[in-house]
């Protein structure tokens, strides 16, 4: 592990909601919601260029090195600390604002992760990731930064989406080279399994992304089938929608997925560079984002995750950069 010192600049970029901006947004409901874009973060660089001489010459003298994203792929964000899967580096990186404290978490070994995909944590100090090259499911304590590798002798092909269901207490991840989705304890031990390869209703064509809200639904990117299937936690299909198109409301390279506090579905779309957001019937509502380098641009865009404050976080692949937004439901409109 390479350790490296943070600084106030990351804390800070978290917490500038006061300065919100908004976002090019074209809403289907404009009189409900809003979405403004927040702050980015790209490199511990924009730290360094507000530090004080005095600082800059310690960390000049105690060596302290730059910590640049080069292609994130997807994020995790709890207890004021970033988990971010960065396939250009290959490496799973963590800043902790707190303590203003960065790593760069290789295996035991020093080995980089060559194909890192999903992410998750299970909200009491464990991470769960996946790397589809090695075919593994790893586990790390946020206290102790241990890493434990879950698959252990299961052979697995290609798991990429992983989250975990505070319902049931255990994880489920996408298979993605078998076109299933496994249901395994924290352990490892998979327990049941969901679909099989096909286009009927419960059967997947390449699933990759996942993720399980507070209620246990369970919403699965049916990526080849270009469709999202929902199952609630006992595995049954409760819907599906979606289908291949080149126009709003269509899906084209569905990535990430996540929900907010008020059951709305984010799909990131790599092709149409943006997010796209629906209702739990599938209607389309909204979307935001477009091809550019700016604020709230995407270039193919991967990875989201949405806090219980329905802060939005997008890895913004090829800007080598996270951004960050928030969504808000007009004071004027009840709940």
């Amino acid at each position: 592990m390479i350790k490296i010192k943070l600084a106030l600049y990351i804390f800070l970029f978290l917490n500038i909601t006061n300065e919100l901006s908004p976002v090019s947004v074209l809403f289907a409901d404009s009189k409900t919601f809003h979405v403004n874009w927040v702050g980015e973060f790209r490199s511990t660089e924009n730290w360094n260029e507000d530090t004080g001489l005095a600082t800059k010459l310690f960390n000049l003298i105690m060596g302290d090195a730059q910590v640049d994203l080069i292609r994130p792929v997807n994020v995790y964000f709890s207890n004021q600390t970033f988990w971010i899967l960065d396939q250009g580096s290959k490496t799973l990186n963590y800043f902790d604002l707190e303590n203003k404290e960065s790593e760069l978490i290789y295996d035991k070994d020093d080995n980089l992760f060559p194909s890192l995909v999903g992410i998750c944590g299970d909200g009491s100090g464990k991470i769960y990731f996946t790397d589809s090259q090695n075919n593994q499911i790893l586990k790390i304590s946020t206290e102790y930064k241990e890493l434990t590798n879950l698959t252990g002798n299961v052979k697995l092909t290609k798991p990429t989406g992983i989250a975990y269901s505070l319902k049931t207490n255990n994880i489920y991840v996408c298979e993605t080279g078998n076109h299933r989705v496994l249901e395994m304890k924290p352990n490892g031990e998979i327990t049941n399994s969901i679909g099989s390869r096909g286009l009927n209703k419960g059967e997947f064509n390449f699933p990759t992304h996942i993720w399980i809200d507070k209620n246990g639904l369970i919403y699965i990117v049916d990526s080849m089938n270009f469709r999202v299937q929902i199952f609630n936690e006992k595995r049954k299909l409760i819907s599906v929608f979606g289908e291949a198109g080149d126009g709003t409301g269509y899906l084209a390279r569905p990535k990430g997925i996540a929900t907010d506090s008020y059951g709305h579905i984010y799909i990131v779309d790599a092709l149409f560079h943006n997010v796209q957001v629906f209702n739990r019937n599938g209607d389309f509502l909204y979307n935001f984002g477009e091809q550019g380098s700016g604020e709230g641009e995407f270039w193919l865009p991967t990875g989201i995750y949405i806090d219980e404050l329905n802060k939005i976080y997008v890895s913004d692949s090829y800007n080598s950069r996270i951004q960050i937004f928030q969504l808000e439901k007009r004071k004027n409109i009840e709940n």
